[in-house]
């Protein structure tokens, strides 16, 4: 294909007939597939930038089932790690298995063993009925299955779901090294897949814990930066600050949450995590994560704000309409305000509840009907007022001339927000974003870059200008790409000066249906793919190591 053929306007969803898939070749992306045993070298088409020297690293599920037992979410499958290595113009891929717990006794038990977030796991068949009976009453067992994220902490790599457990890995070799519990250091159940780390290193996460009188709150906690007698950064985290829920017993689902210079934005939403339900599930035949989780249907979507330095949370109580938020694009500070932009999905419906894989797997028309149903995606911003003042009742407190975002006091004390839409398509999900983070993480920004998700299914990369909501896409026919990663050009000055860095698959390709696509990050025109001879399973995050 040429350039030109990759590159369009989405403004107005005109996609040249690429968004149908009646051959249904998505589902390929959701099956089961084996490690390499070695690297294997990829065929470059194009020219690779000669700066561009380092490692794609990427996670998600490979395993799909266990001997005869399926996993029925998409966020089940076991952790599969990928590696694309760049150097001097060549190009490798890799892939290895996360020998987590999970995997690990799935493998030797040939079934699963331990439950995960939509599939639950049943005793030993072979126990006697009084052996699987007290198996039923020894406690929680939550998964290590690392599937989501990989990230830096000091020198070393993490790799991480939603859980207490994150387990380091070797980003050369791939091999596991070791598996950490995060309650052993910090006052958490568990941290989001989505840290913010500084350039010195530092890591910041939030997760939900005990807070005063046993009722839940929530922990951003603090991991310091590589430490000079090179002792483990880990060991020295320690909780920050503080945020209240909004219920007592019933934590918000949270996978990521905002970061400016000075402030931590935390959106607590309406899909909450049924506590009673958790505590006991373990206790009932046949239950998992999913069924823990309820809407709350008259909360709408909580805004809460903490200042980093010194760490302290501002009781301001924020307030909007119900929506679901897996990813923030950014935050940053503009004259007294606070612009946090996101990608929505409208209601208070988990939109979860669409991702078990046989919704995924079912034939192209029955995954758009699916999709009719489920929450509508939107990305939007909103403002939020660093300085309230109860006299200003009634009136909208945004000042900033370039947003048409709203934020309004009302009588009970209560800041009302509307946001501003930045993009919304019908069933078309602008997901999974990226900025050029090193440079313009908690600043103002122009540009981000996403994964299309169309009916769910993903099958564009795409570029929008959150200042004049201009849109770019690359798209080809049956083809069905990951998380774009931005990749800055060195000495660079302008904010989209680099590459973005994506896995795609073609299942219907005559050979090499798999390849790493590099494309300009401009305008999304394609410099350089590189092929290899397998189909590569999904994956959800990651990150690009020089």
């Amino acid at each position: 294909c040429q350039a030109v053929e990759h590159f369009f306007f989405w403004s107005e969803i005109v996609v040249f007939g690429f968004d149908e898939h009646p051959a249904g070749g998505y589902k390929k992306i959701f099956e089961t597939c084996g490690e390499l045993n070695e690297p294997i070298p990829a065929i470059v088409v194009g020219v690779i930038p000669e700066w561009l020297s380092g490692s794609l690293l990427r996670l998600g599920p490979g395993l799909f089932e266990v001997g005869a037992e399926p996993f029925y979410h998409l966020f089940d499958g076991q952790a599969l790690m990928h590696k694309f290595d760049l150097k001097n113009g060549h190009v490798t891929y890799y892939r290895k298995f996360v020998k987590t717990d999970a995997y690990v006794r799935a493998m030797t038990e040939k079934r699963v063993v331990i439950t995960e977030f939509g599939t639950a796991a049943y005793p030993d068949p072979c126990k006697n009925i009084f052996s699987r009976f007290f198996t039923y009453f020894k406690g929680i067992e939550v998964t290590d299955n690392c599937l989501v994220n990989v990230y830096p902490v000091g020198e070393d790599f993490y790799a991480c779901t939603e859980t207490n457990y994150i387990t380091k890995v070797d980003p050369d070799t791939l091999e596991t090294l070791k598996k950490v519990d995060l309650c052993d250091y910090l006052s958490v159940n568990g941290v989001t897949a989505h840290p913010h780390i500084e350039s010195d290193g530092t890591v910041y996460n939030l997760g939900n814990c005990f807070g005063k009188n046993m009722s839940l709150a929530y922990n951003i906690v603090k991991i310091p930066p590589t430490q000079k007698d090179k002792s483990d950064p880990i060991a020295k985290s320690k909780v920050l600050v503080q945020i209240p829920s909004s219920e007592r017993f019933k934590p918000s689902y949270v996978h990521s949450f905002g970061m400016t210079e000075n402030y931590f934005v935390f959106v607590e939403t309406p899909i909450k995590i049924n506590l009673l339900k958790f505590l006991t599930a373990w206790s009932i035949w046949g239950t998992n994560y999913m069924d823990c989780f309820e809407s709350n249907e008259t909360m709408g979507t909580w805004f809460h704000l903490a200042m980093k330095d010194p760490a302290k949370y501002i009781e301001h109580k924020f307030r909007t309409s119900a929506f679901n938020l897996f990813h923030h694009i950014n935050s940053y500070e503009d004259d007294g305000f606070i612009v946090v932009d996101l990608c929505t999905w409208k209601g208070h419906e988990f939109v979860y509840n669409y991702l078990y894989l046989a919704n995924l797997r079912e034939n192209w028309e029955e995954v758009k009907k699916a999709a009719m149903r489920a929450p509508q995606p939107e990305v939007r911003r909103y403002v939020l007022p660093i300085d309230v003042h109860r006299e200003k009742q009634g009136k909208n407190l945004i000042s900033l001339p370039y947003t048409t975002a709203t934020a309004v006091m009302r009588s009970d004390g209560t800041i009302w927000l509307e946001p501003e839409v930045l993009f919304s398509g019908p069933r078309q999900a602008f997901e999974f974003p990226q900025i050029n983070y090193s440079k313009f993480s908690g600043k103002n920004y122009s540009y981000a870059y996403g994964l299309g998700l169309n009916h769910f299914i993903p099958d564009r990369i795409c570029k929008l200008n959150v200042k004049t909501k201009e849109t770019w896409v690359w798209q080809e026919p049956d083809s069905y790409p990951s998380e774009p990663i931005f990749v800055q050009t060195p000495d660079s000055v302008e904010e989209d000066d680099g590459v973005l860095l994506s896995i795609v698959v073609n299942p219907g390709a005559d050979q090499r249906p798999g390849y790493l696509l590099i494309l300009n990050a401009r305008d999304l025109t394609e410099i350089a793919r590189a092929e290899v001879e397998v189909i590569i399973p999904v994956t959800f995050h990651g990150m690009y190591k020089p």
